[in-house]
């Protein structure tokens, strides 16, 4: 019985995220999943990533906490937007929560939607929300053996980033590690080294988002 019950919440979940893909299809958007632990920043990432696309690509973000306002108040800075989602205690976005957001944005006014997701290495990556494509950062003070204790939240990324970088030289951090694990349960998705504090690697990081969502444009047409 709780089988067929969790069954059930995973369907009526994928029901509302196809009709989310649906209306962003539509508007000829691309959706951007951003998972990652907490700390591994995300927020600092799309605060390089958002300006650098100024005046060409135009962008909106939902931002989901458990708690508090704090990074959606630093990205609203950067784009008007901007959308809070607290979950209260729940580990992850659901699509119904994502279905509210997209309701308070002006979806015509939108190349790219980043999803920022609650921080957390298992739970939102069971859950589709409709979006078009999943980035899944590691960071370096994290260590370098998340990538094989948590392959669920890496192995249906589209991409991974390794952030924060400029650590490396501080920290016990083996990339090759990170690299051969990757090579066992994900090959498509490309792994990206970045630091958002010195910005290197994020012309990498831009230019594969630009080309995601090139192909959106086309699949549109």
């Amino acid at each position: 019985m709780k089988i067929t019950v969790i069954e059930s919440v995973l369907k009526a979940n994928d029901a509302v995220a196809r009709t989310n893909r649906r209306r962003m299809d539509e508007a000829k958007l691309l959706a951007v999943n951003i998972m990652s632990a907490p700390g591994s920043g995300k927020t600092a990432l799309l605060e390089k990533t958002i300006p650098a696309f100024d005046g060409h690509l135009r962008s909106a973000v939902l931002v989901g906490d458990l708690q508090t306002t704090r990074d959606a108040e630093r990205l609203a800075r950067l784009t008007a937007q901007t959308t809070q989602i607290n979950t209260g205690q729940g580990c992850h976005l659901s699509a119904a929560q994502v279905a509210q957001g997209l309701d308070s944005l002006d979806l015509a006014q939108i190349d790219l939607l980043f999803i920022e997701n609650v921080g957390n290495m298992v739970c939102p990556a069971g859950v589709d929300l409709g979006e078009h494509v999943r980035v899944a950062l590691l960071s370096v003070p994290e260590g370098d053996d998340k990538v094989a204790k948590y392959p669920t939240l890496f192995q249906p990324a589209d991409v991974i980033l390794l952030t924060k970088v400029d650590l490396l030289n501080v920290l016990d951090f083996d990339r090759g590690r990170v690299r051969d694990d990757l090579s066992r349960i994900n090959t498509r998705a490309p792994l990206i080294e970045l630091s958002a504090k010195t910005g290197q690697g994020m012309d990498d990081w831009l230019g594969w988002l630009a080309g995601r969502r090139a192909e959106r444009i086309e699949t549109a047409v």
